[in-house]
C-alpha cells in the first residue's frame, strides 16, 4: 500500500503529526495520503505517562480544544507541591525557591492516553488512516538506502516458527516519508539510529522507568488538582528518582515513581522501591480506605539537549520520545512530542508540495533547537548530569541553581555538561555493594509484581514466538548471575525473567549440584524496554510481538 506519508506510532507526537499534515493539505486545497500504525490493541493502549500535561503543544495543534465538550483535560493544577523525605519524615520546600519554569500552573492534570484518543478523533475526522493492533517491525529501505516506508509483523507465527491455522502475512507500507513515533528505545528507531550513525558527536542517551498505579481514593482524601513531588526516601543519595502524586478527574489518584536507570547497585529493584515510597507517613494516608484500578510501566529518555540525535535522515524522522525530547525534571514531554510532530510534518508537507520524496528534512533538523522544544530543553540541559555526578542532595541543588542563573543572565556556570556513561555500564558488581533487602506486600498497599500486571490487562498470544531476544543465551546464567545476581530478575517491573534451580533435592533437603535456568515469562511484558536498556551486557533484544499483544490501560 503507498502513502505520502507513514507513521509509526499513535502517541502524541504521531498523531499530532498526522493531524498537522492534513491540516495544511486541507488549507492549500491538496490531497496527502497519511496513515498511523499503531501497535497496541486500540489508540492509547500502550501509553503511559504521569500525567501533568503542559497544554502549550495542544493550544498550538488544536487551538479550540478548551471549548471542545469531548475535551480529554478537565482538571487544572491547583496545588503544587515538592517535598524532599528522609525514612519517617519530610520537608516541603518552599515553591518560592523553585525556579519559574518549574511550576505547574496553568497545566492540566489527566490521563494521556485519553489525550491520545481525543488527538485520533481528531485526525480521523481530517481523513487520516489509523491501523491499531499492527506493529511495525521492518523498515524498508530503497536502492539508495533511503526509508521508503514499514513492513507490519506477520500475524498467527507459532511458537515454533511455523504458520499456525490463523496466519495472515504482514503488509508493506510504502511512503515518500516515513515518521517514527514509537517513545523511548523503539525498535525500529534504536536501529535506524544505528544505520545512520545518528547519535554520532551526540552524549549518550540516558532513561529512567516510570512505574504508575491509578487509585480511586475516599472523598476524604481526595483533593482535585493537587500535584505532590518528591525526592529522597526511598533511594539513597546515589541513586536518582522521585515520586509523584496527582489528584484528578473523579476521586482519581495517580502515584509514581521514576527511577533513573544509570543506578549502581544490581540489588536494587525499582518496583520494589516504588511500592516501598507508598508506605511513607506522609504518603500512605492517601490510600485509606482506596481501590487500586491500574499498573503499568516505561521507560522514558532523559538526556535531553545534548542527547538529542540528528533527527532526519533519507526519507525520514524520529519524533516525540523517539528523539529524546523529555524535560526531566518537569516530568514532561508531551508538550515537546506536540510541537515535534507538528514540526517535522510541516518539514515533510513542504518537501512533498516542492515534489521531493525520500530525502532528507532538513527544515526540521536545524529548527527544532531554536523552537519552543529547544526552549524548553535548553534551560534544563545540566540538571540530570549534576544530579548523576554529585548525587541528589547536592546535586538537585546545583541543578536549582543553574536554573536559577539561566533564568536571571541567561547563561549557566557549568556551560553544557555532558553525560558520561550509558546506562547499561553503570552497574557494581555485587562484591562492590550492599544488598537491598525488601519489606514483604501486604495486599492492601503494596503488591506483589503479577498481581500488578493483572491490572495492566497485559495479554500476547501463548504460542508466539518469544519477543525477547538473547543475543547469547548463555550470558545471564554464565555471566550475570555470577556478577550482578542476573539484575533482569529485578529491574523488569513485570516479572518478565527468572532464574530457575531445577536441581533435585538431595535426600536431607539440600540441593544434590546446581542447575539454574534462565527463564522468560513473555506474555508478562509490559513492553516498558528496561531490559533492551540496562542489561549489562547488552544481550537483550525488544522486539514487537504480535500486533495487539500487550497491556491494555484504559486511562493512564
Amino acid at each position: 500500500m503507498d502513502f505520502d506519508v507513514v507513521i509509526v506510532g499513535a502517541g502524541p507526537a504521531g498523531l499530532a503529526a498526522a493531524i498537522r499534515l492534513k491540516q495544511r493539505a486541507s488549507a492549500s486545497g491538496q490531497e496527502l495520503s497519511v496513515v498511523v500504525v499503531e501497535k497496541g490493541s486500540e489508540v492509547g493502549a500502550h501509553i503511559l505517562s504521569g500525567a501533568v500535561i503542559d497544554p502549550a503543544g495542544l493550544d498550538a495543534l488544536l487551538p479550540g480544544w478548551r471549548e471542545d465538550a469531548g475535551r480529554p483535560l478537565s482538571t487544572p493544577v491547583s496545588e503544587d507541591h515538592f517535598y524532599f523525605l528522609w525514612r519517617k519524615g519530610g520537608m516541603r520546600l518552599p515553591n518560592r525557591l523553585m525556579p519559574a519554569l518549574m511550576s505547574n500552573h496553568g497545566n492540566f492534570i489527566g490521563s494521556l492516553g485519553n489525550v491520545t484518543r481525543y488527538l485520533a478523533a481528531q485526525a480521523e475526522a481530517l481523513g487520516v488512516d489509523i491501523y491499531p493492533g499492527f506493529a511495525a517491525t521492518e523498515a524498508l529501505y530503497d536502492a539508495n538506502g533511503a526509508v521508503c516506508g514499514i513492513a507490519t509483523g506477520d500475524m498467527g507465527i507459532g511458537r515454533d516458527g511455523q504458520p499456525r491455522d490463523d496466519y495472515a502475512p504482514g503488509m508493506e507500507l510504502r511512503a515518500r516519508y516515513t515518521l517514527f513515533a514509537e517513545g523511548a528505545r523503539g525498535s525500529l528507531s534504536k536501529q535506524l539510529l544505528a544505520r545512520y550513525d545518528l547519535e554520532a558527536g551526540r552524549a549518550p542517551q540516558k532513561f529512567g522507568l516510570g512505574i504508575k498505579e491509578l487509585w480511586q481514593v475516599t472523598p476524604e482524601q481526595f483533593r482535585p488538582g493537587l500535584v505532590q513531588h518528591s525526592f529522597g526516601w526511598p533511594l539513597d543519595r546515589h541513586t536518582g528518582g522521585g515520586s509523584f502524586l496527582y489528584h484528578f478527574d473523579d476521586h482519581l489518584v495517580t502515584v509514581g515513581f521514576v527511577l533513573h536507570l544509570d543506578y549502581q547497585n544490581p540489588t536494587l529493584s525499582p518496583y520494589d522501591e516504588f511500592q516501598r515510597f507508598k508506605t511513607h507517613p506522609l504518603i500512605r494516608d492517601t490510600f485509606t480506605g482506596a481501590r487500586r484500578l491500574a499498573y503499568g510501566a516505561r521507560a522514558l529518555t532523559e538526556g535531553g539537549w545534548q542527547s538529542v540525535p540528528k533527527l532526519a535522515f533519507p526519507g525520514g524522522a524520529l519524533i516525540g520520545c523517539a528523539a529524546g525530547f523529555m524535560n526531566v525534571p518537569r516530568i514532561k514531554g508531551s508538550h515537546n512530542a506536540l510541537h515535534s510532530g507538528m514540526q517535522a510534518a510541516d518539514a515533510a508537507f513542504n518537501a512533498l508540495a516542492a515534489g521531493r520524496g525520500h530525502d532528507v528534512l532538513e527544515s526540521y533538523e536545524r529548527g527544532w533547537r531554536d523552537s519552543a522544544i529547544g526552549r524548553d530543553l535548553k534551560p534544563v540541559r545540566n540538571v540530570k548530569p549534576l544530579w548523576s555526578r554529585f548525587g541528589t542532595p547536592v546535586g538537585i541543588g546545583l541543578g536549582g541553581l543553574d536554573m536559577w542563573c539561566q533564568s536571571w543572565t541567561g547563561k549557566s556556570p557549568f556551560g553544557t555538561l555532558t553525560h558520561r556513561l550509558p546506562d547499561h555500564a553503570c552497574m557494581q558488581p555485587l562484591s562492590a555493594v550492599r544488598p537491598i533487602t525488601y519489606p514483604k506486600y501486604d495486599g492492601v498497599l503494596t503488591f506483589d509484581k503479577l498481581s500488578s500486571v493483572f491490572l495492566s490487562s497485559t495479554s500476547h498470544s501463548e504460542d508466539q514466538p518469544v519477543h525477547l531476544k538473547l543475543a547469547d543465551p548463555s550470558i545471564p546464567i554464565r555471566s550475570n548471575l555470577p556478577r550482578y545476581g542476573e539484575p533482569a530478575r529485578l529491574y523488569c517491573p513485570a516479572g518478565v525473567y527468572e532464574v530457575v534451580d531445577d536441581s533435585p533435592a538431595a535426600p536431607d533437603g539440600a540441593a544434590a549440584g546446581s542447575a539454574p535456568r534462565f527463564v522468560i515469562n513473555a506474555q508478562n511484558c509490559v513492553h516498558c524496554k528496561t531490559c533492551d536498556i540496562k542489561d549489562p551486557a547488552q544481550n537483550i533484544t525488544w522486539t514487537p510481538p504480535e500486533g495487539g499483544g500487550g497491556p491494555n490501560y484504559p486511562n493512564m
